[in-house]
């Protein structure tokens, strides 16, 4: 189970906000390039996170790192909703 106060905080103390995200089944979000670093992290459900054309499967609580400018897409290969927390560094 994320204890999401705890990522939060952790986050925070690294320059990131940390905000939940929830997608239907089937939700996909396909190209997306974003200024400034990007934290994900699976809370609940089957979540695929594609950055610069690598597919990434990680479990609930594991962090991933999305670089500046580069491509990504997010989309929830589960058959329930998906739960999971971002965060935009600070600058």
């Amino acid at each position: 189970m994320v204890d999401r106060a705890a990522v939060a905080e952790d986050w925070r103390r690294r320059g990131f906000g940390c905000d939940l995200w929830v997608d239907p089944p089937g939700q996909r979000w396909e190209d997306f390039v974003h200024g400034v670093d990007e934290l994900v992290m699976v809370v609940e459900g089957r979540v695929e996170f594609e950055i610069d054309g690598v597919a990434h499967h990680p479990e609930a609580g594991e962090a991933l790192l999305i670089p500046a400018g580069a491509v990504h897409s997010v989309r929830n290969l589960g058959g329930g909703q998906a739960r999971w927390l971002y965060g935009y560094h600070a600058g």
